[in-house]
């Protein structure tokens, strides 16, 4: 009997999962102008053992598990609510894949502890965030719009920038909340106030010394690339 309940629990919260995926889809898309596409998710449960924790991609070493585009591919990404539409009413419970950069916002990700104390140190200078992702292992701020050229000119003077911090620009992408990646449930740290504008975004100039600052003094040096 108990089994049974389980079984109908999980088919209610699948059902669920799928609305809450598409109407998050279409906010980012349609009201947002963010460019969005489903990401590859993991695979289903199996036999009794496996926890579906692997990537649903061909790549059994896969190290951004459910995490990813696949198939479309990262330029298929769009604002256009018609095909948000088809992809999670054909994929109900895709992840929801950001392309960054462009007009796009961009992303610094970093360790999950480091994010904690770069957050702590950026709202003791009474910086303004933007909304940050959060998983498990990682977080992610979200930024204004960056080109290469600025990236580059802004780490070229820096000391030292640990390995561990990822940009997420041009080209690049981002899973974003509600999803379920490997290493566990996607989130906001710092939400988006609600409302049909777009969320406002800090320049990375803003943020990148305190994100430096924060992952250097990681208790594994900054230097391990977590996912």
């Amino acid at each position: 009997m108990r089994e049974i309940l389980g079984r109908r629990r999980r088919l209610l919260f699948r059902r669920k999962r799928g609305p809450v995926q598409l109407q998050a889809a279409l906010t980012y898309a349609a009201a947002w102008q963010w460019p969005v596409l489903p990401g590859v998710g993991l695979k289903a449960a199996g036999s009794r053992g496996d926890r579906g924790r692997g990537c649903a991609c061909p790549d059994p070493e896969c190290v951004v598990p459910g995490a990813h585009p696949f198939d479309p591919g990262i330029l298929a990404a769009t604002t256009d609510e018609q095909m948000v539409r088809w992809w999670w009413a054909n994929r109900p419970a895709a992840p929801i894949v950001l392309a960054t950069g462009g007009r796009a916002p961009c992303a610094v990700s970093l360790p999950a502890v480091a994010g904690a104390r770069a957050l702590s140190a950026l709202d003791r200078m009474d910086m303004r965030l933007g909304p940050v992702v959060a998983t498990p292992t990682r977080w992610s701020l979200l930024v204004a719009p960056y080109t290469l050229e600025q990236l580059g000119e802004l780490l070229f003077v820096k000391d030292c920038v640990p390995s561990s911090l990822r940009f997420h620009g041009e080209g690049g992408y981002l899973v974003l909340p509600p999803a379920e990646a490997g290493t566990g449930q996607v989130r906001w740290e710092r939400a988006p106030l609600p409302g049909s504008a777009a969320p406002w975004l800090p320049d990375v100039e803003a943020v990148v010394d305190a994100l430096v600052e924060a992952s250097t003094s990681a208790p594994d040096g900054g230097s391990r690339l977590a996912y």
